[in-house]
């Protein structure tokens, strides 16, 4: 499971790492150390080009966390839409449609865990948080889903999106049980393209992180409060 993640990469930094169109995607970003379900983050999605032979081109926008069927008929369901398990998203009625053509790629420094560890008799377990993020310093491409719906009231479409996600790699396993998958650079453009790919090739672009590449530490009990938020919260903790 993904339900806390830090994103603090601008517009320029995002256009670096993933070639983006800024023509085409005006966006303000802010730095959110505490990225939770319902707030709005970037997306990067790929739209058909005018040529044939191109490549999709690739836009930046803000989407909601938590994915909204298009036939939701309140978008509280997508408060339940967070994650997508990688192994059933391509038939689930939820994001079936949107596995088929509305692929995009959530950009985040890190991602957070909450580790239970032994408990006594009769008490409620004690959870720590650990921060999760590349040892090189990267930019995590986590594999997503997005839909647009229509809210009536308001007269106006939401973008929402999930995370993918399967089973977690050994040396994070003990964290929990699942994990986001990524996009290498080299998939980029057949996970972003809107055309219609072999539901095979596309599962075939899904990875976890390579082992060892991911370093993990606990950090600060503040980040269970959303209202927490600055570069504190991905600090590890000192050691003891």
């Amino acid at each position: 499971m993904c339900g806390r993640y830090a994103t603090t990469q601008t517009s320029a930094s995002l256009n670096t790492a993933f070639e983006v169109d800024l023509a085409n995607s005006f966006v303000e970003l802010e730095a959110d150390y505490n990225m939770a379900p319902t707030k709005l983050a970037p997306l990067l999605i790929g739209r058909a080009p005018e040529e044939s032979t191109d490549r999709p081109v690739r836009e930046l926008l803000t989407a909601r966390w938590g994915l909204i069927p298009s036939w939701a008929k309140d978008p509280s369901i997508g408060n339940r839409m967070i994650n997508a398990r990688s192994e059933t998203a391509a038939e689930k009625p939820a994001f079936k449609k949107a596995f088929g053509k509305r692929r995009g790629l959530i950009p985040a420094d890190g991602y957070f865990e909450w580790y239970a560890g032994e408990t006594t008799e009769g008490a409620k377990p004690k959870k720590q948080p650990f921060y999760i993020t590349p040892k090189d310093g990267s930019i995590l491409a986590m594999a997503g889903l997005y839909e647009f719906w229509k809210d009536r009231e308001a007269d106006e479409w939401i973008i929402s999106y999930t995370i993918l996600t399967t089973t977690a790699e050994d040396d994070l396993g003990h964290l929990h049980d699942r994990m986001p998958l990524f996009i290498e650079p080299e998939g980029y453009d057949a996970w972003l393209d809107p055309a219609p790919h072999p539901t095979e090739a596309l599962l075939g672009l899904l990875i976890p992180a390579a082992p060892g590449r991911l370093d993990a530490f606990p950090v600060s009990t503040a980040v269970n409060n959303v209202r927490n938020n600055g570069p504190e919260l991905i600090e590890p903790l000192p050691p003891e």
